[in-house]
Order: structure tokens, then C-alpha cells, then sequence
């Protein structure tokens, strides 16, 4: 098993860190297309459709996803895309958590396979927007959320106590939520005193809110995208949960799905987006 997420791990970097680094964006896109492409598809299959059905939606995905590209969105997108997004995961995330596994199957199907497509489709419209961005604004967005998620892991291990959604994922706890957000505390500011003296393609996440709304103001949207990357995973283990299975698929060896991947990613990038525009 170690073997296979060590291996999986390296074929997934030996992709990904090459588009990333391109000077043309196309590679990258293309590289995430394909995966939230499959990202749908374990969405439908989790959401009690049929083979051809998923296969259908997933390809659904890869066109609108497309479709926004060649309407030239990912380099400007329609400003109400990100305010909207945001409402979805804030209004919609909390509906689904507070009903856990037991309230998701009382949504029709096809309201939820709507709901996961949007969510995928607006996480990768993000994406996309951010890698155009720049590289640094791009990675200092995914560190944040594997930052947030490693200091959360770690600091619920060492002083967790109160749960933060036993009926959902049990390990989770609200100290662990808290050691999180400082985690990515102390990333920001030390990537805004690293930016501040060696030259970048782009000024990171952190840059823009710290200049936009001010240390105290950026502290606080940034503890909010720390926030939202729980969610994106209570979001997931309550669909999974809800539909008996352990992982969204078995097409990462050793990983389980796509969404198991970038469950905490998917709120995090509309949201910082809809940030930004304060």
C-alpha cells in the first residue's frame, strides 16, 4: 500500500509540477480539466447514477469546463462567478453538514449530481484563473490548503479534544480547525516577508488581501479559507459516508479517488477568488 501512494505520488508530480511550470498555461489546464473530468464522473457514481450516466456527466464537466476556457473565462471570468460560488459553499456546505449522511439521500439525485457538477466546474474555472494569475499566486493558494490541513492533522493529534462532526469524520476536531488556521497564519506572513525580497512572477494570495483589506482583515479571510478547506472535506466524507463507500474511486493506487485528493481545494479556490474582489 505505501509503495503504491509513493509511486502514484511521484507519476502525479511528474505531471503536474511540468504543466505547472510551462510558461503557457494550456498544459496545466488541460492536465486539471482531466481531472476534475474524472472528479464528476466518482461525483455521479457516489450520487447513485449508472455507468453511462457518469460517464456522461463526467464528460459533461470536461465540456463545460472547455467551453468556459474558449469563451475566454479563465482569463476573465464574469465577475458574479466567484460571489456565487462562494454562496454555494457557505449557504449550500452548511445545509449539507448540519444534515450529515443521513440528510444528503433525501436530496434528489439529480439535485445532487447538479450541486457536485457546479462546485467542480466552478473549482476549476478558479484554478485556471489562478494559475494566469501567476505561479506564486497559484501555489501559495495550494499550500495554504495543505498547510492548513497538516497543521490541523498534527494539532488535533496533540491537543484535540472537543469533536468537530463525530457523525461525519470522527478524528476531526475544533482544536484541530484552530491549530489549521494558524498554521496558514504563519505561512503568510512568512511567504509575504519572502516575496518582499526575492522576485515573483505574481504577488501571492496573501500579498493581494494584506494590500486589499489590511493585515487584521487579510488574518481574517485567510482563517475563513482555512475554514472552508474543512469543509470541502466534511463536504466529501458526508457523500461517501451517505453512499457506504471508503473512497470516491480507485483511480489513484494507494490514494483512493480524485476527490479524495482535492476535497479541501474545491471551496477554497471560488472562495479566495470572491475574496479578492473586497
Amino acid at each position: 500500500m505505501l509503495t503504491q501512494r509513493i509511486v502514484t505520488a511521484l507519476v502525479l508530480l511528474a505531471l503536474l509540477v511540468p504543466a505547472l511550470l510551462t510558461d503557457r498555461a494550456w498544459p496545466f489546464n488541460l492536465l486539471t480539466l482531466l481531472l476534475i473530468a474524472a472528479a464528476g464522473w466518482e461525483w455521479a457514481r457516489l450520487n447513485q447514477a449508472g455507468a453511462a450516466a457518469a460517464t456522461a456527466m463526467g464528460a459533461g464537466l470536461a465540456l463545460a469546463c472547455a467551453a468556459a476556457y474558449a469563451a475566454g473565462w479563465s482569463a476573465r471570468p464574469p465577475v458574479a462567478v466567484w460571489p456565487m460560488a462562494a454562496l454555494l459553499w457557505l449557504a449550500g456546505g452548511a445545509w449539507v453538514l448540519r444534515g450529515g449522511p443521513t440528510g444528503w439521500p433525501r436530496l434528489p439525485p439529480s439535485a445532487r449530481w447538479l450541486l457536485g457538477l457546479l462546485a467542480l466546474w466552478a473549482a476549476w474555472l478558479a484554478i485556471s484563473h489562478a494559475r494566469g494569475i501567476g505561479i506564486n499566486f497559484i501555489l501559495s493558494v495550494f499550500c495554504l490548503v495543505w498547510v492548513a490541513d497538516i497543521a490541523a492533522y498534527f494539532g488535533g493529534r496533540r491537543f484535540g479534544r472537543r469533536k468537530l462532526a463525530p457523525s461525519i469524520s470522527p478524528g476531526k476536531s475544533w482544536e484541530g480547525v484552530y491549530s489549521g488556521m494558524f498554521g496558514v497564519f504563519l505561512l503568510a506572513l512568512a511567504w509575504r516577508a519572502m516575496e518582499a525580497r526575492v522576485a515573483t512572477d505574481s504577488l501571492s494570495l496573501y500579498g493581494q488581501l494584506i494590500e486589499r483589506l489590511g493585515l487584521l482583515g487579510a488574518l481574517l479571510a485567510l482563517a475563513v479559507l482555512a475554514g472552508m478547506s474543512v469543509v470541502g472535506d466534511l463536504f466529501e466524507s458526508v457523500v461517501k459516508r451517505a453512499a457506504g463507500a471508503k473512497d470516491s474511486s480507485r483511480l489513484l493506487p494507494g490514494h483512493g479517488g480524485v476527490l479524495d485528493r482535492v476535497d479541501a481545494l474545491l471551496p477554497v479556490f471560488p472562495v479566495a477568488m470572491a475574496l479578492l474582489l473586497l
